[in-house]
């Protein structure tokens, strides 16, 4: 396993930029956004470090001889939107373009390429289960004709009114997890497993990971603290955003060595991404670039 990171929390700073900060702290990779160009739909989308519409064998051929001089690799190419949006259009967009991240990726000698299922979120699991296999079950024959793996999130994306009440992505659970791999039974498509989602949702983060070994084929280290007291008065059925907030590693309720055991006795060895959106630190770049070497620094004992 490499230390990385999640680019969006440093949306200011060229793949360049992001090299040299990568190499100057110790990080041995990151996962690399490739978003449409242009304004983001929601707070860390919209981040375009890797242009799949220009990107051409000769681009490809320089960006990894500047990994190479900076001794930084790329995890994945990210790209997280709705592709089971109620809106057509958008969620036709999201498909157009996670074909051609899905295509680009052998450029950059990456097999793996990480995102959301999506969900109407205004429906059921069931209700949406016709569209998602109707939806997915190209793009992941499209991602095993150029060789690629997809990995899917476990984020429930379901934080504030307009994702209420069943949330905007549809791998959320082991029993959903279960179901989706055996309809679209496929070693190209697996997991980019979050274990703060599980808290967040009140189940154990680490019983999965033995199951699941096989499909884990990407790991976001991020963590969440729990409002008692607002969850207290509240109860779980109001909107997370009142009585949870994202942390950064060993900063929330994740028994950080725990879980990296449990991780280690699976025999997972594939990318370990820093996810920070913890606001605590500060909003400035100086301010996320601390919450990365605060993070780096809880997690690096177990790297070593």
């Amino acid at each position: 396993m490499k230390l990385g990171f999640v680019t969006a929390i440093l949306p200011e700073y060229s793949f360049t930029d992001l090299l040299k900060f990568a190499a100057r702290e110790g990080f041995g990779s990151f996962e690399a956004l490739s978003w449409p160009v242009g304004k983001a739909e929601r707070k860390y989308a919209g981040i375009t470090n890797i242009d799949v519409t220009t990107l051409t064998r000769t681009k490809a051929e320089d960006i990894l001889a500047q990994c190479r001089e900076h001794d930084v690799c790329m995890t994945a190419l990210g790209y997280y939107p709705n592709a089971l949006d109620p809106d057509k259009q958008v969620a036709a967009a999201a498909v157009t373009h996670l074909k051609k991240v899905i295509k680009t990726a052998p450029l950059l000698g990456l097999d793996l390429v990480t995102g959301f299922i999506g969900r109407d979120w205004t429906k059921t699991v069931d209700e949406n289960w016709p569209r998602f296999l109707k939806t997915w079950r190209p793009l992941i024959k499209l991602a095993e004709d150029n060789g690629v793996r997809i990995a899917i999130e476990n984020c429930p994306m379901l934080f504030t009114r307009d994702e209420w009440p069943g949330g905007k992505n549809l791998m959320t659970t082991p029993s959903i997890w279960r179901r989706a791999f055996s309809d679209i039974d496929s070693k190209s498509f697996g997991l980019n497993y979050d274990p703060s989602h599980f808290v967040l949702q009140g189940m154990d983060p680490l019983g999965p990971l033995a199951e699941f070994r096989a499909k884990i084929f990407h790991i976001h280290a991020k963590d969440v603290q729990i409002d008692r007291s607002a969850l207290n008065e509240t109860g779980r059925f109001d909107f997370p955003l009142r009585w949870h907030r994202p942390r950064i590693p060993g900063y929330g309720e994740i028994d950080w060595a725990a879980f990296m055991a449990e991780v280690q006795r699976t025999g997972y060895d594939g990318p370990f991404c820093i996810e920070v959106e913890d606001d605590t630190f500060g909003r400035t770049l100086e301010g996320r670039m601390k919450a990365l070497r605060v993070a780096r620094n809880v997690l690096r004992p177990f790297f070593a």
